[in-house]
């Protein structure tokens, strides 16, 4: 069994060779859409060579597989499911680097791809037709092209893809916590990354506007350099298309030779035909033998494809990790009988490709290059539609006839590759411990967690450490959410919580209940939470809590200074009276009246709460909304004096999840006196056994508040003033 390495020997690996530990992980980041491909690909390859038109004329199958027939529809259905996913490979891995990549708020990274990538594409095609030739770029033979609803475009492949997902992961890593100026607010945290990544796509598809054509062209004219090289320029052709297919490339590489006269020139029934495959198809269709030089572009695959790929995923599962076998057993399975079925090779080469390019690029692309040369020299003619598949080898290689294709030959040759596919991976891995799936790096969790020093973290990591180490470490932590004003936390044991560490984080008080524990930090708790999240998914969060002289010594040295809320009777002369009105119909009542600690307590700041009677929840004063909670049931203005009101709707009303609650306005939205905020279900709520009363305190109290002075037990109606608040 493999050892785990620890952090400290992950760091010190990472330290000699940081790229390679990048591309390493960015290769793992590659496993999910890999995941798919197989299935897609025994779609594909099913559906596409019995729909092929070229089959069904060349065995008179159209009475049971015309354009029509159920059982066409059928196989078109499968092949439109299966190229659906072949065809936005690129949308799918850049979606899964930028998600793997990011640090935490993952989901809010992978929608920043997803807008990016779409933002990109219309970039790159608006910059092509307003300020390039398409004319001339349409000379490339498959450079323009429709692509993701664009008529005119380039497919950037996998290749844009895993580049965007890069982009768009290192901007997240970077701003997802980035603050603004108040101006601004609205947009900073999470809300930035998709702006951030729309304006880097824009920047990338103008630049792969100019870029693309470039590379396209020179992959394109490098093959008519390859028609006049012989017997190398065939082991050239091979390996180049194999090598361009991670880039996404081979498509501009290879339809030359498929389609034109650098692929040959041949005279069938009278008839000159251009082209490679246009050549085989000819001569399938006249019954005559196929040229070998012309078959050369496509049965050099099937070797490789029906016999090397299935022994080497053999190899590569053999040589897994015991631990990790079970995990990668269905894998290799699934990636070799897709290869023999359908020819389809990205499930297995995409998954060696980036975590061992010397395997990829010095041993399996040469294969496919010896592969080329030796099918010609044995004059084998097998063809193909869709990809060297064992189904594509029945059609076109043995129901034709050995004396037409030459098919046995290279069935024994691909005999021949399975021994030395096996041979060569087993020895690969046992020499260079190739990186393949189920032979990745282990990670000590145990190591991770414990190994994390508070001095080398940045400021905000060193208040969420405090944070996890005042709730008691991860070992003591269950759940971890929170409401629009506090830490809602699920511990194994409340004992181990520490409030005076706490307290050292900003929080304006921890209401400890069993298990159950809730921290207060006012509106800014959902930039601590995506801190907390952050350092325990990095791995840099204590496992426990600290002792008291490690808590001390940290409280020591960060300490802030607060300043209390001033509760004097007297208003100081220079205060300015701020009205405030009733948000709802009903009784007005004191804050110590509401059956929530932290707001009875005042551990919010000052205010006062209402009994509602209606549904309507309307602005107790004019400003702007500085923030809605995701649950709807609590809100924040900012008014011109510097007074940061929560209008909090229930209690313990977070876990209804938006149900009950209809908000009416937005983040950045101003507001007046009595404009509408809210609808409050107010039946629904209390049938969930929750408490309705609408709280409204001054979270900034101790800053900018003299004296709330607002008489409680009136009833008020929608609008009317309750009283006044003395701002400093």
């Amino acid at each position: 069994m493999a050892k785990a390495k620890t952090k400290a020997e992950i760091r010190k690996e990472a330290g000699k060779n940081p790229v390679f530990g990048y591309l390493q992980k960015l290769g793992q980041q590659f496993m999910l859409p890999i995941s798919i491909l197989p299935v897609a690909g025994i779609l594909l390859g099913v559906g596409s060579s019995f729909t092929n038109p070229a089959v069904i004329e060349m065995y008179n199958l159209q009475g049971i597989l015309n354009d029509g027939t159920f059982l066409y529809g059928v196989l078109s259905i499968l092949a439109d499911a299966g190229d659906i996913i072949f065809s936005h490979l690129g949308l799918l891995f850049g979606i899964s680097v930028a998600f793997g990549m990011a640090k935490s708020e993952q989901g809010t990274a992978a929608l920043s791809a997803i807008i990016g990538y779409f933002v990109m594409y219309a970039t790159l095609t608006s910059t092509i037709n307003n300020f390039r030739d398409v004319e001339a770029l349409s000379e490339i033979q498959g450079l323009i092209t429709p692509y993701l609803g664009f008529d005119q475009t380039m497919n950037l492949g996998v290749l844009g893809g895993i580049l965007l997902g890069i982009i768009v992961s290192i901007l997240h890593n970077k701003y997802y916590q980035i603050d603004l100026p108040e101006a601004l607010s609205f947009f900073g945290g999470t809300h930035f990354i998709p702006i951030v990544s729309s304006l880097a796509a824009i920047v990338m598809g103008i630049v792969m506007a100019f870029v693309w054509p470039l590379i396209s062209a020179a992959f394109s004219s490098l093959g008519g350099l390859i028609a006049g090289m012989g017997i190398f320029g065939i082991f050239l052709y091979a390996y180049i298309y194999r090598a361009l297919i991670p880039l996404g490339l081979h498509h501009v590489f290879y339809l030359p030779f498929w389609q034109t006269a650098i692929g040959g020139t041949a005279v069938v029934n009278g008839e000159t035909v251009v082209g490679a495959q246009n050549i085989v198809f000819a001569q399938l269709a006249a019954g005559v033998p196929i040229d070998a030089h012309a078959a050369a572009h496509f049965a050099y695959m099937f070797p490789v494809m029906l016999f090397g790929i299935p022994a080497a995923c053999t190899a590569l599962y053999r040589k897994a990790h015991p631990e990790r076998k079970d995990d990668a057993k269905g894998f290799y399975i699934s990636s070799g009988l897709t290869s023999f079925m359908t020819g389809i090779t990205e499930p297995i080469e995409f998954a060696f490709v980036f975590a061992s390019p010397g395997l990829y690029y010095g041993l399996h692309c040469v294969m496919y290059g010896i592969s080329a040369i030796l099918v010609y020299l044995f004059g084998a003619g097998v063809g193909l539609t869709f990809s060297g598949g064992v189904i594509d080898f029945i059609l076109y290689g043995i129901l034709p006839g050995n004396p037409i294709t030459s098919w046995i030959p290279v069935l024994l040759l691909g005999l021949v590759y399975a021994v030395l596919y096996y041979l060569l991976f087993t020895w690969g891995v046992d020499k260079f411990d190739w990186k393949v799936p189920g032979r990745e790096e282990a990670v000590d969790e145990e190591a991770v967690f414990s190994d994390a020093s508070y001095d080398d973290l940045t400021e905000k990591e060193q208040r969420a450490y405090r944070i996890v180490s005042g709730l008691g470490g991860t070992d003591n932590l269950d759940t971890l959410s929170n409401c629009a004003t506090r830490l809602r936390v699920t511990v194994k044991d409340g004992e181990l919580v520490d409030e005076a560490l706490l307290k050292s984080t900003g929080s304006a008080a921890t209401v400890v209940n069993g298990s159950n524990v809730q921290v207060v930090y006012g509106p800014s708790v959902g930039n601590v939470k995506t801190s907390v999240d952050g350092l325990i998914n990095e791995g840099k969060a204590p496992k426990h809590g600290l002792d008291k002289s490690e808590a001390a010594e940290i409280q020591a040295d960060e300490a802030e200074t607060t300043t209390d809320a001033q509760n004097s009777d007297d208003v100081s002369d220079d205060s300015q009276l701020v009205e405030i009105y009733a948000p709802a119909r009903g009784q007005v009542i004191p804050l110590s009246a509401v059956n929530d600690a932290v707001f009875s307590e005042g551990l919010m700041g000052e205010g006062f709460a209402v009994h509602p009677e209606g549904h309507e929840v309307v602005s107790p004063l004019a400003g702007e909304v500085m923030m809605v909670m995701d649950s709807k049931h609590a809100l924040g203005i900012r008014t011109e004096e510097g007074l940061e009101i929560l209008v909090h709707m229930g209690i313990d009303t977070v876990e209804l999840n938006g149900e009950g609650f209809d908000v009416k306005v937005s983040q950045g939205d101003k507001i007046a006196v009595g404009d509408p905020i809210a609808d409050m279900d107010i039946d629904f709520i209390q049938k969930k056994g929750k408490a309705t009363d609408i709280v409204v305190v001054v979270t900034n109290t101790g800053d900018v508040v003299d004296k709330v002075m607002i008489e409680g037990g009136q009833d008020a109606n929608l609008g009317d003033k309750i009283g006044d608040i003395a701002v400093k």
